[in-house]
């Protein structure tokens, strides 16, 4: 181990690394942007089969992307019907939520919610929140990744280390992200604009740019519990 390296530097970035929901209209370097992949791209995959594939959207591109998934949302809203023309290609989230993960689920909502003076009730405003997400919160790079649909379960885990070094590189470099599996639900019209191939399948997308530090929802931070609660220690 080399001892003149400043590993807390690591802790830093994991640890201030949150999902920012604003974002300031500061653009990002493409030479910033392609040095945090190469770097993300040093993540382990089973026998090295590299899984991820990235989309970076900007300008144009992003804002029409963002402009045909706003539209469909609405859409869905007027005529919940149209659900059946927009369903995700794995899943996300487990079809019945059981304790403690249905209680957490729960905290993280009505934190979030509450942060923002949004009340049980409020469906307008709760739409319109959400559809913060198909507007990548603002920012100003949209990623999109996708996995060869041959590949098996393995590869997913696989491309979590993968997103997780885009983030904490991202930190790194004074940026912040936010991880949006709400994309799926519209990934036929993501796919589409990003000509994606047929054996391709929607991961994620994921905002990235520098954080608005004057918006208050950047001021909610979701709990972890403690070690102790997640770790058997056996000897």
């Amino acid at each position: 181990m080399n001892s003149s390296v400043d590993y807390s530097v690591v802790d830093e970035a994991i640890t201030s690394r949150m999902s920012v929901r604003a974002f300031s209209s500061q653009e990002v370097p493409r030479k910033m942007l392609e040095h945090i992949l190469a770097v993300a791209s040093r993540a382990p995959s089973g026998t090295n089969a590299q899984p991820w594939k990235v989309y970076v959207l900007q300008g144009a591109s992003r804002d029409r992307l963002v402009a045909q998934v706003c539209a469909a949302h609405d859409a869905l809203r007027a005529n919940p019907a149209l659900l059946a023309e927009h369903q995700e290609a794995y899943d996300y989230y487990p079809a019945q939520w059981v304790s403690p993960y249905a209680e957490r689920r729960r905290e993280n909502g009505w934190g979030l919610y509450g942060v923002l003076g949004i009340g049980k009730g409020d469906r307008d405003r709760m739409h319109a929140q959400q559809q913060r997400n198909f507007r990548f919160f603002d920012a100003p790079v949209g990623l999109v990744f996708t996995i060869d649909r041959v590949l098996g379960r393995g590869s997913l885990l696989d491309y979590g280390t993968f997103l997780q070094n885009i983030m904490v590189c991202a930190r790194g470099h004074g940026l912040h992200t936010c991880p949006q599996a709400a994309w799926n639900t519209f990934g036929s019209i993501v796919m589409r604009h990003i000509e994606a191939g047929p054996g391709e399948m929607l991961v994620c997308a994921m905002s990235l740019g520098y954080a608005d530090t004057q918006a208050p929802v950047n001021t909610f931070h979701t709990p972890r519990v403690p070690v102790e609660e997640f770790t058997t220690w056996l000897e």
